[in-house]
């Protein structure tokens, strides 16, 4: 395969750049990334010397550059993961949300669909565009049930509106132009080169620091969390066994409270790098997010049964090769720490306080 990886310097991107690179999946790749915050090329390094890999420093927004991309690669799939990503960043500014993940979309659709229409034979049978998305689509959960492939959709963030939006686009442009579109729905994923805006990096850099552990509200928001290479292998089963039109979700079965996680951290630090005192005592309850959706918990039956896959890590083994690739791995996270996030408070509200 010929792949090209939209966000392919993101955290779940280069998750999956590095595993279709390094365990040779594909033939070529070329990623495709704009280089935002979230965006670090040294999360590729790996990859850049290997046969096949190219990069390109481009927004996905630039239609011309994109058909052109398409030209000179010829790729035979896509896997689109570009987008704006942290609900409380579309919290204090949802703009770059709507351009990136929404006009962002489009413009990658109508670029696969006029390269699609220039194939014929094997090569047009073979060509797959897959739209990775995320279960905050569907709103919050009650206390039971789970999300599954026909639930209603139900955004709460102007993040998840704006996924919801590129979803329906990937949706319509198989229904209306006969693009072989895949579309998949994931649970919050967790693993190394993962941005320190994001719970479980945040809490673990702060715990290492000595700094307060920020939980918002009571702790209670339920997430279901899947390891970051768990997730890549499902996309990778998509891509190959997936049929267009489809949605597949992707979950690890791991449900855990937001407290739960935070203490889970504390105390594996606390084995393998112990501190004058339990790093629990760090732990500081916070005011809400606007919105926090309640419960988020992926049925992944159907990708399961359909793709012959499954989650092979627990959460307890997860998060222990998570803490330890940080503690192994400052060269990647203290710049970032230093130069572009240093933990601060994001998402809120003009007159919230902190």
């Amino acid at each position: 395969m010929r792949v090209i990886v939209t966000g392919g310097a993101g955290f779940i991107g280069s998750a999956l750049v590095r595993h279709l690179v390094l365990r040779g999946v594909a033939e070529a790749v070329l990623v495709i990334d704009r280089l935002t915050y979230a965006g670090d090329r040294r999360s590729l390094r790996d990859c850049e010397e290997r046969p096949g890999f190219a990069f390109l420093h481009a927004d996905i927004c630039d239609a011309e550059r994109m058909r052109a991309a398409f030209a000179e690669f010829r790729p035979d799939a896509v896997m689109h993961l570009a987008a704006e990503s942290h609900v409380d960043r579309s919290i204090a500014g949802a703009a770059p949300f709507i351009e990136t993940n929404v006009t962002g979309t489009f413009s990658l659709l109508e670029a696969a669909r006029a390269w699609h229409a220039t194939l014929d034979g094997a090569a047009r049978d073979r060509f797959r565009f897959l739209h990775v998305s995320t279960d905050e689509v569907f709103g919050s959960l009650g206390p039971t049930g789970t999300f599954d492939e026909t639930t209603p959709y139900d955004p709460r963030s102007p993040y998840s509106a704006s996924k919801a939006a590129s979803d329906h686009l990937a949706r319509a442009w198989h229904a209306t132009y006969a693009l072989p579109t895949i579309v998949t729905n994931c649970s919050n994923n967790y693993g190394p080169y993962h941005f320190p805006e994001k719970l479980i990096p945040l809490i673990i850099l702060n715990a290492l620091e000595g700094r307060e552990l920020p939980v918002y509200g009571d702790g209670g928001n339920v997430r279901d969390w899947l390891f970051v290479e768990d997730h890549v292998r499902a996309l990778v089963a998509a891509l190959r066994r997936g049929v267009p039109g489809q949605t597949y979700c992707i979950g690890g079965r791991a449900e855990m409270r937001n407290i739960e996680v935070v203490q889970a951290i504390c105390d594996l630090l606390d084995q393998i790098r112990p501190a004058a005192a339990s790093r629990r005592g760090l732990i500081r309850f916070v005011p809400d997010r606007p919105g926090h959706d309640r419960r988020y918990a992926i049925d992944p039956s159907k990708t399961e049964r359909e793709l012959g896959w499954r989650a092979a890590e627990s959460f307890d083994s997860g998060i222990a090769r998570t803490v330890g690739w940080y503690l192994d791995n400052a060269w990647w996270w203290r710049p970032l720490r230093d130069q572009r996030y240093a933990g601060e408070r994001l998402g809120l509200l003009a007159g919230t306080a902190r």
